[in-house]
C-alpha cells in the first residue's frame, strides 16, 4: 500500500484502489489531492486492469476545503494554478485507458462529485447523496463540473442542480444519468468491485486497454477516424491472438 497525504493506493488482483482517506468527510485539502506525477506512477503498471476510487469510512467526499481557497483568493495567479493542477489530475483520471469506477457511499459533494464525474462509471449506494453546493457560497464548480455534468444530465438539469445547490438522491441521480448503478445501502464498493471483476477477470490487459481506447475514440474523434482506429486495434488484437493460438497448437 502507498500513501500520499490524505490518499491511499493499493493493488488487489490487478485492480488499483484509490481511497480518499480523511474520514469522516474525506474533505480535499487541495484540488490536486494526488500529485499528478505520483498518480501516473501508480497507474503506469502494465499489469493494471482497472481502477476504483472510493472514500474511507461512511462517505465518498464532502468536497474541497473552501477555507483554503478563500485564503489565497486574492492571489489570482496562485489560485488559478492550484485549480488548474486539480483539473489536470481529474483529466488524467478520465484519460486512463483502463476502466475507472467511482464507488460512492453517502455524501458526494462539490469537488468530490467532480472526481466521480471524471471516472468512466459511477456506482452509488442507495443512500448516497450528490450535490454541487458551491452556489450557496457564491461560487461554482471549478474542476470540470460544468463541462462533465451536462454531458450526462443535459443543460437544463445541470443548470438546476448547480444553481440551486440542491441535494440529489441516488434514485434521482440515476434518472438524470449522473450515476450508472445503484448498490445496496453502504455497499457501493462491493458492487463496484464485483462489476470490475466481471469486466476485467480473465481479460488480457491489451484487450481491456484497446476496448477503452476505442470507446474514447468514439467520443473524441470524428466517426470516420474512430472507425479506422477501431479496425487498427482489432487487427492488432487478432494478430496477437492468432500467434498465441499457433504457439499453443505447435
Amino acid at each position: 500500500m502507498d500513501n500520499s497525504g490524505q490518499v491511499k493506493f493499493e493493488v488487489r488482483d490487478s485492480i488499483g484502489v484509490i481511497t480518499l482517506n480523511d474520514p469522516p468527510a474525506n474533505e480535499l485539502a487541495i484540488p490536486e489531492f494526488i500529485p499528478v506525477g505520483l498518480f501516473m506512477q501508480w497507474t503506469s503498471d502494465s499489469l493494471l486492469k482497472g481502477l476504483i476510487i472510493k472514500g474511507e469510512g461512511r462517505n465518498f467526499s464532502a468536497g474541497g476545503n473552501l477555507d483554503e481557497i478563500f485564503k489565497i483568493s486574492g492571489n489570482t495567479a496562485a489560485l488559478k494554478s492550484m485549480m488548474q493542477d486539480g483539473l489536470n489530475l481529474l483529466n488524467k483520471i478520465q484519460d486512463l485507458e483502463i476502466p475507472v469506477i467511482a464507488s460512492i457511499n453517502r455524501v458526494c459533494f462539490g469537488a468530490g462529485l467532480e472526481i466521480a464525474l471524471s471516472c468512466h462509471i459511477r456506482v452509488a449506494s442507495e443512500n448516497a447523496l450528490l450535490a454541487f453546493p458551491e452556489s450557496n457560497q457564491n461560487l461554482m464548480p471549478g474542476l470540470g463540473g460544468t463541462k462533465r455534468l451536462p454531458l450526462l444530465a443535459g443543460f437544463s438539469q445541470s443548470a438546476k442542480m448547480i444553481l440551486t445547490g440542491d441535494v440529489v438522491n441516488a434514485r434521482d441521480a440515476k434518472e438524470m444519468k449522473i450515476i450508472d448503478h445503484i448498490a445496496p445501502r453502504d455497499m457501493a464498493f462491493d458492487y463496484a468491485w464485483s462489476l470490475m471483476q466481471k469486466m476485467t477477470h480473465d481479460r488480457p490487459v491489451k484487450v481491456i486497454r484497446s476496448i477503452i481506447r476505442a470507446l474514447k475514440n468514439a467520443m473524441e474523434l470524428t466517426p470516420d477516424k474512430a472507425m479506422i482506429e477501431e479496425t487498427r486495434l482489432f487487427c492488432s488484437l487478432a494478430l496477437e491472438e492468432g500467434e498465441r493460438r499457433k504457439t499453443e497448437e505447435a
